[in-house]
């Protein structure tokens, strides 16, 4: 990257040009359409045209790119999960992450900090046993810590034994990393355009055509769009968008809240969770404090933030850092997390023809959106489900062969 910026401030061409074309006219068909214009979408996009030369490509958003749940996460990217087949798709992810600032020529901002959960009940330390075998199985970076070594790892923890709830041990997660999310995704497009793929925004959907059990076309705002392929990736909206082609998913969609502290001298480099307090912390590069946690207990499509959980992230924080009680909030937002029954995405074939899923995502989609761009991008061009996809299909509810990464992080479970 130095040497990048470096060619960049003396080139001829200094400045630049935008990395995004004009927004063009339909084409009368395409051989894939991309509904949904956030990090999903946009690397599934970039990898069918670098990897399978598939460039009639249109990328459909409603509003701008990378403006959805993309740009309300908290940019977390882990691979400590508890099933083998989703340390196995989260740590294909974080391998691409490590290369990706690289490969796209635009600055994701990743720094690889370690993640720290931690556990407060005995209940917990076994699970994080269990997380600790699997991870080491598939080849990621984590072990369990004591509390003399959480305090080498956290030294300004609270590691009171008589506090409410005591922290009894960890799960040091060594591959666990943050990035730019909105870099990512604009990365992603700037590379796609490149190749010749149409970036629609504010482009919505409105309707979706099936004819004889295949997809025909997708309605929008601003006319009718002819595709061979339709993926769709809209993240908390994507009950809403498969029910356009009469598809059904189990999912229930809920209101997921964050917030920051006003910027401070960095103090805590890696990032910390805890799934008794339903809480995660980590330090930004501004200095700000990123807090997150449990998502609303209700179903709701809405981004509004709200006083009640704000107040419970508070508390929970300060137990963890009782010495940031006069610390300032600067803002606070909210997205919309697509749950399934067993937390773990849905992803490939739908009962429609050529019309392929990418959903489900509850609270780690970002963390996906290299290994599900270059998945999904395989699916499409081969008409085949890779088999590190497969455990996460469709009819794995029919069948009950669930994917249950329930208690896998400390939000929305």
């Amino acid at each position: 990257m130095p040497w990048g910026l470096l060619k960049y401030g003396l080139g001829r061409r200094y400045p630049a040009g935008p990395d995004f074309p004009a927004r063009p006219e339909f084409k009368p068909r395409y051989d894939v359409v991309i509904i949904g214009g956030g990090g999903h979408g946009l690397a599934t996009a970039y990898y069918l045209a670098r990897d399978w030369g598939i460039t009639n490509v249109c990328v459909l958003e409603k509003g701008y790119l990378a403006g959805g749940n993309t740009a309300r996460n908290t940019a977390v990217i882990r691979s400590n999960y508890i099933t083998p087949e989703s340390v196995r798709f989260y740590k294909e992810s974080v391998d691409l992450f490590n290369d990706l600032s690289g490969e796209l020529g635009y600055n994701i901002l990743y720094s690889q900090r370690g993640q720290l959960t931690l556990a407060h009940s005995d209940a917990t330390v076994r699970t994080f046993r269990m997380r600790a075998e699997v991870g080491k199985l598939v080849g990621t970076r984590i072990e369990m810590v004591d509390r003399r070594q959480i305090r080498e790892i956290v030294p300004c923890l609270n590691m009171d034994e008589n506090a409410r709830q005591p922290i009894l041990a960890g799960l040091w997660h060594r591959d666990g990393a943050t990035g730019r999310h909105d870099a990512v995704a604009w990365g992603y497009a700037a590379r796609a355009a490149e190749y010749g793929v149409e970036l629609h925004q504010r482009t919505e959907v409105t309707g979706l055509e099936v004819e004889r059990g295949r997809i025909a076309a997708v309605e929008t705002n601003r006319g009718r769009v002819r595709g061979g392929h339709v993926i769709q990736a809209v993240a908390g909206m994507s009950s809403v968008v498969a029910a356009m082609a009469g598809i059904r998913l189990p999912i229930r969609s809920y209101p997921l809240q964050a917030m920051v502290t006003q910027p401070v001298k960095p103090f805590l480099d890696p990032l910390v969770s805890s799934s008794g307090l339903h809480t995660y912390v980590s330090q930004s590069s501004r200095g700000e404090l990123v807090i997150g946690g449990g998502s609303d207990p209700y179903e709701l499509y809405s981004t509004r933030a709200t006083l009640e959980l704000k107040e419970s992230l508070i508390a929970h924080t300060l137990e963890l850092f009782p010495f940031l009680a006069n610390l300032r909030l600067m803002r606070q937002w909210a997205g919309i997390t697509d749950m399934t029954p067993d937390y773990s995405p849905i992803m490939g074939e739908s009962p429609v023809r050529n019309y392929w899923l990418d959903a489900g995502w509850g609270t780690w989609g970002f963390k996906a959106t290299p290994v599900s761009g270059k998945r999904m991008a395989e699916t499409i061009a081969r008409e085949q489900v890779p088999e590190i996809l497969r455990p996460f299909r469709l009819d794995r509810f029919k069948t009950f062969d669930l994917a249950n990464e329930m208690g896998a992080t400390a939000a929305s479970h």
